[in-house]
């Protein structure tokens, strides 16, 4: 039998590779953990509904993962960015969550998760040749 490596983008194809690995890692996971996955997606509008931030997240199994915190520029340092984290965080604690994690550039947020109470567990050095990657954790 012959096998040939295919790049290409397909949405078929794709969600066979990633609910196969999430069938492989449910039989690892206690049994009350099991389907346990959520997107969390909490959002910062002005008066007439326009989308000002937002933050994109998802519950798996026993934590929450923020993929993207994102406020406009003009309104960042405004507090903004501390409530969306807060209610992502506040539906981590009501899903039974143990932690909240997190990873962001050095150019970005690194401080800001820290003074909410995120440790940096992890550093990748030479990204993009000048930055840090960090990686962050809260237990909840």
């Amino acid at each position: 039998m012959g096998f040939i490596i295919s790049k290409e983008n397909n949405q078929t194809y794709k969600n066979f590779v990633n609910q196969n690995l999430y069938e492989y890692n449910a039989m690892h996971f206690p049994e009350d953990l099991n389907g346990r996955y959520e997107e969390v997606n909490v959002y910062l509008k002005d008066e007439s509904g326009l989308v000002r931030g937002g933050i994109l997240c998802e519950i798996c199994w026993n934590w929450l993962e923020i993929h993207t915190l994102m406020i406009d520029e003009d309104l960042r340092h405004s507090g903004y960015g501390s409530q969306l984290l807060a209610e992502a965080e506040k539906i981590a604690s009501e899903r039974d969550c143990d932690f909240v994690k997190v990873d962001t550039l050095s150019f970005q947020a690194v401080d800001f998760y820290k003074k909410h109470g995120y440790e940096v567990y992890g550093t990748l050095d030479g990204v993009g040749r000048d930055f840090k990657h960090h990686y962050l954790k809260k237990d909840l």
